[in-house]
């Protein structure tokens, strides 16, 4: 793992932000998330693309990207996870400023001049998050992201995680709060550090969509789906326990699956195997304790006394 560097703001002949990209397999994508950064109205950045062991076409890809430009470079690895990859990204740059978006996502031409000049005008943020648009998996914008309806507040952050999507940090209030922890894999590193970065400095809100955050269905699995609400509970659990609230109040994690069923088209009469004489079956919903579609996260005091009961949208 690269050694991070001590510098908390930039040097003179250092750009003033590092971006970095964590790429593992989305060759697919690649160019039109690259070249989002590249055409950034706000040119003082640099930009890590760390391949994390990708098996597809990616590698091929990224370099050829890089050899347009002398502010991007290439980093490979053995597969470690995207963690693992944020982790050694950040600490192969330098810059006073960090942030980073998926490798299938799609960052707004401004969103850097943006947020910098956030982060310039309001020295106690540790973290200024925008607001982003949700887009399906051709890259067709569908609606304002959910996750931009929810208001931020330090207590909030902790059953909801609306800090998402783009986010840039200060890094000396990155450093201060821990780093990006490794340990903190499936999916849930993102929430765990503005969660511990929210303990040491100032979040900002900047309330403009300036992110496209893409939709794939093959991305996430069941199982993974459910190790991610494992690792989100147990982020919450640490940071009850890091503010002194861990004795006071208690946290239920209800993990649910919706199930439908829906009459089919009937069949041609002359298909064998159909039943005309078959009664109409009516829609029926029900739900069940599974790992799956939904999570729902309650902090209360004891003796039913809550503060907080919202569905927590995972990182």
């Amino acid at each position: 793992m690269p050694t991070p560097s001590g510098d908390t703001t930039a040097s003179s002949s250092g750009p003033r932000v590092s971006l970095h990209m964590a790429v593992f397999n989305t060759q697919k994508y690649l160019e039109a998330a690259v070249r989002s950064i590249l055409d950034q109205t706000f040119r003082d950045f640099d930009l890590v693309l760390w391949d994390d062991g990708s098996t597809d076409g990616s590698a091929v890809i990224l370099q050829k990207l890089a050899a347009t430009d002398p502010r991007v470079r290439v980093c490979t690895g053995q597969h470690a996870g995207v963690a693992a990859a944020h982790a050694n990204a950040i600490a192969a740059s330098s810059g006073a400023y960090i942030g980073w978006i998926d490798s299938d996502d799609v960052l707004a031409p401004t969103a850097l001049a943006e947020t910098v000049a956030a982060l310039d005008k309001n020295p106690a943020a540790g973290l200024v998050y925008t607001d982003y648009f949700d887009m399906d998996d051709s890259g067709t914008r569908t609606r304002l992201g959910q996750r931009c309806k929810i208001p931020y507040s330090k207590e909030r952050l902790l059953v909801d995680f609306m800090t998402f999507h783009f986010r840039l940090l200060r890094r000396s209030v990155f450093d201060a709060a821990g780093g990006m922890d490794v340990a903190a894999q499936n999916g849930a590193e993102d929430y765990d550090l503005c969660l511990r970065m929210s303990e040491h400095g100032d979040v900002f809100h900047l309330a403009k969509p300036l992110y496209y955050y893409r939709s794939r269905p093959s991305s996430f699995s069941r199982r993974q789906r459910f190790d991610q609400i494992q690792a989100s509970e147990q982020a919450v659990r640490r940071a009850l326990a890091r503010r002194g609230l861990a004795d006071t109040y208690e946290l239920s994690v209800q993990i649910t699956s919706h199930f439908r069923l829906r009459k089919k088209a009937a069949p041609p009469a002359n298909k064998p195997g159909s039943n005309p004489q078959s009664a109409p079956l009516k829609v029926v919903r029900g739900n069940a304790l599974a790992p799956a579609s939904g999570l729902k996260v309650t902090i209360g005091k004891s003796r039913r006394s809550p503060i907080a009961s919202a569905p927590i949208s995972k990182p």
